[in-house]
């Protein structure tokens, strides 16, 4: 069972490319600051820098989205290098109004270009990332074609990552915090909902309402319960103290039909 047309992808079928506009002109100051520290002689040496996520699309909104960053290092980071991008790191969010976030996913070349990292990082860097600085890897990537072991590479730690923020929204006090973790986790958990795909699945979700939309064409018993999610991964108040529990179990059934995926295909 497919939707009518396909989406996400291109009229050959391979998952469709990004669009490259220019930057929203709010974030050219902080990006060239960034640009500007990671390059400086006591930082690790970057062989390239990539930016993903709202910000990337044209998107974000000023004072609420996050600032998603890929750093390519030449050579792997030893422990004082890893602190000081983390310190730097925390420095710019603290004095950055203009982001409610800052994160960094840190890989270095050797890695990032590893066969055993073509689906995960390759993929990545290829649909999700312009390069801001240094030689463009997505250049030598092919465009990927929709595939199950795509999705399993880029979010098959879900169960982990999910039962993760239960705890830590278990212990959280403060309300924004709480909403911020929230809101990541339904974030997160909407978008691992791909890998519960088939092979033979034509289409490609990119926002998080495509992600809902091809979700609940397979399980459209479950649209109740991903409609929530959806509405908390934008939602400007904490929900109830039971989205913890929720969240748990439903990276439990997950984990369950991950085992055997779309049974409607």
């Amino acid at each position: 069972m497919h939707p009518s047309a396909t989406f996400g992808v291109d009229a050959d079928g391979l998952i469709s490319l990004p669009p490259e506009a220019p930057p929203q002109a709010e974030y050219h100051a902080l990006l060239d600051e960034l640009r500007a520290a990671l390059g400086a002689p006591n930082s690790p040496p970057l062989h390239s820098l990539y930016l993903y996520g709202s910000v990337a699309r044209g998107t974000a909104r000023p004072g609420a989205s996050d600032l998603d960053l890929c750093l390519v290092l030449q050579h792997p980071a030893d422990p004082s290098g890893l602190l000081h991008l983390e310190n730097l790191r925390q420095a710019l969010q603290a004095r950055q109004p203009l982001v409610s976030k800052i994160d960094f996913d840190i890989g270095h070349l050797q890695q990032v270009l590893a066969r055993e990292n073509h689906d995960s990082w390759g993929y990545w860097l290829k649909h999700h990332c312009r390069c801001l600085w240094g030689e463009d890897l997505r250049r030598g990537l092919a465009p990927f074609r929709p595939s199950r072991r795509i999705a399993l590479a880029v979010n098959g730690d879900f169960f982990a990552v999910l039962n993760d923020y239960a705890t830590r929204l278990d212990r959280e006090p403060q309300p924004h915090e709480t909403l911020r973790l929230q809101r990541e986790a339904s974030r997160k958990l909407i978008r691992a909902t791909n890998l519960l795909r088939s092979e033979q699945e034509p289409s490609w979700p990119h926002s998080l309402d495509e992600h809902v939309q091809l979700f609940v064409l397979h399980y459209p018993q479950m649209k109740g319960v991903i409609d929530e999610f959806r509405q908390l991964a934008t939602a400007t108040r904490p929900a109830d103290a039971g989205f913890s529990s929720r969240l748990r179990q439903m990276a439990q059934w997950m984990s369950q039909q991950a085992a055997h995926p779309c049974p409607r295909d």
